[in-house]
């Protein structure tokens, strides 16, 4: 992705045409690891391995890793957007893109699985958590606190209340849904309000760690950074479609 602002800015914030190569570099690190976990997990689904994606930790933390550092990621890219004083048409014009996927994701979740089709996973809850993140962006320093009370409140607190699929989105439940994919708003908040806070320490005081040179060798992952929305949405049908191809011919 790129970040730009208008030239006539604040003294301190960001030049116009400025490059942010290694925060790209670093979702399409996120984005390779997840083409590669649903790769793995296509290849269970279509029987060609045999593994527990669902209670084995070898899985379920690789999970766990990989949605905290897109979060993360997202975080870091909200600073930038902030302190460039992204409007809010624009804000809102990439949530619609992001919320729209949302809803494609749902519909061909249930298609796949009608059991458990997926009605609140990473892109719902990117959607929800970035509207709270743009909103509390104020708070600088104070979103350290607050992302640890978003990340420590549901081991303190369930309710049964929160079990419903139309309430299981908020994260206070006392049992895990059966859904192929699941990013509630706690705690998954508080590492994109981590990576907001992050992102705007870096952006005073170690502003190279994101917009400094980028080795050659990496650059495809910030390509691929910059376009992560897009490949998210591809790879899937890319991979299952390769997979029942080979099953085709199989027979």
């Amino acid at each position: 992705m790129r970040y730009r602002r208008k030239v006539d800015t604040l003294p301190g914030t960001v030049a116009s045409g400025e490059r942010f190569d290694r925060l790209d570099a670093l979702r399409g690190v996120a984005i390779v690891w997840m083409a590669l976990f649903h790769f793995c997990f296509d290849l269970n689904y279509f029987g060609f391995i045999r593994q527990n994606f669902y209670t084995d930790p070898l899985w379920t933390q690789q999970r766990v890793a990989i949605v905290t550092l897109f979060l993360f990621c997202a975080g870091l890219g909200q600073a930038v957007a902030v302190e460039q004083g992204q409007a809010w048409p624009r804000f809102w014009r990439r949530w619609a893109q992001i919320a729209g996927c949302a809803v494609l994701v749902s519909i061909g979740s249930a298609t796949m699985f009608p059991r458990s089709w997926i009605s609140f996973g990473i892109l719902h809850g990117i959607a929800a958590m970035l509207i709270l993140a743009r909103l509390l962006a104020p708070l600088r320093g104070g979103l350290w606190l607050l992302g640890l009370v978003a990340i420590v409140l549901p081991h303190l607190v369930q309710h049964p209340f929160f079990d419903s699929r139309w309430t299981n989105w908020v994260g206070l439940i006392t049992r895990k849904p059966v859904t192929e994919d699941y990013a509630p708003i706690l705690p998954w908040l508080g590492v994109m309000l981590w990576g907001l806070a992050a992102g705007r320490w870096v952006l005073a005081q170690r502003r190279h760690w994101m917009s400094g040179t980028l080795p050659r060798p990496l650059a495809p992952l910030a390509v691929l950074g910059r376009w992560s929305l897009s490949f998210y949405m591809v790879h899937q049908p890319v991979l299952i479609g390769a997979m029942m191809a080979v099953v085709a011919l199989r027979r």
